[in-house]
């Protein structure tokens, strides 16, 4: 069985331009189905880039998104939802004057099970208190709560998650974290760009460190140690692709 069989994701030679700016270049990543893959990197190496390469958000100039074998990459975004694709957005993006109630009925689910409103109630009891309130009166950890909850009530098999603990306080984080044995249990494959390195290490299993528009290193899970490891390899990729960048220039 070959590569694109074995993998629910299979990103092949991705190239994504903003204008003149060459942000990915030629990247490569498997996401193994029913798997939480986390990617890590410094700040401005292409992460969110390549979450909206996927979706479909930002077009590519080159290369394949590949779907169970299925190349996306002609398909505009809405389309994309049509193949189990989800995105929880860095920033949250929700309707400020729409409800939590409206938020999770925007859109029909992808697959009637296994996650619903009852389910979903049971992982977010303090937001299921506030289905009327509208999300501008939202704490922050509510907002994050609302995110990740309105992309799970359709059920995808495949959730895209941007930053998600970005900004919450550990106690939220440990909540977020929580989640994921349910995910797994949902047979959900979970591509997860994350700067907190504790967060990452302790849900996902396998891990790929980019640098500048590229994955420079792919592991499972067992491969690294701790945080420190983890961090001194990001340290060391972006230490070569400054060396790389001097030379070609």
């Amino acid at each position: 069985m070959g590569q694109t069989e074995q993998s629910a994701l299979l990103v092949e030679d991705l190239h994504v331009f903003y204008d003149r700016s060459h942000v990915l270049h030629g990247l490569n990543l498997r996401v193994p189905s029913q798997s939480v893959t986390a990617v890590v990197g410094r700040n401005g190496v292409g992460k969110t880039t390549l979450m909206h390469a996927v979706m479909g958000m930002h077009p590519a100039s080159s290369g394949r998104v590949l779907v169970n074998g299925v190349d996306l990459m002609p398909l505009p975004a809405y389309r994309r939802r049509d193949y189990g694709l989800a995105l929880v957005p860095q920033g949250r993006r929700l309707f400020r004057t729409l409800t939590v109630r409206e938020h999770l009925q925007l859109v029909k689910p992808i697959r009637p099970e296994p996650l619903n409103l009852e389910s979903l109630s049971e992982l977010f009891p303090s937001l299921f208190d506030r289905l009327d309130a509208s999300a501008s009166t939202l704490s922050g950890g509510e907002r994050s709560m609302l995110s990740i909850a309105r992309a799970l009530i359709v059920n995808p098999y495949f959730l895209l998650m941007d930053e998600p603990t970005e900004g919450l306080a550990p106690m939220l984080i440990g909540a977020i974290a929580d989640m994921f044995p349910r995910m797994r249990e949902a047979g959900l494959t979970v591509l997860l760009i994350e700067q907190n390195l504790k967060f990452a290490l302790s849900v996902a299993d396998r891990l790929a460190v980019m640098e500048r528009g590229e994955i420079v290193h792919e592991f499972d899970r067992d491969e690294v140690e701790d945080v420190s490891e983890l961090s001194d390899l990001i340290l060391a990729a972006g230490a070569v692709g400054h060396r790389r960048a001097r030379i070609s220039t």
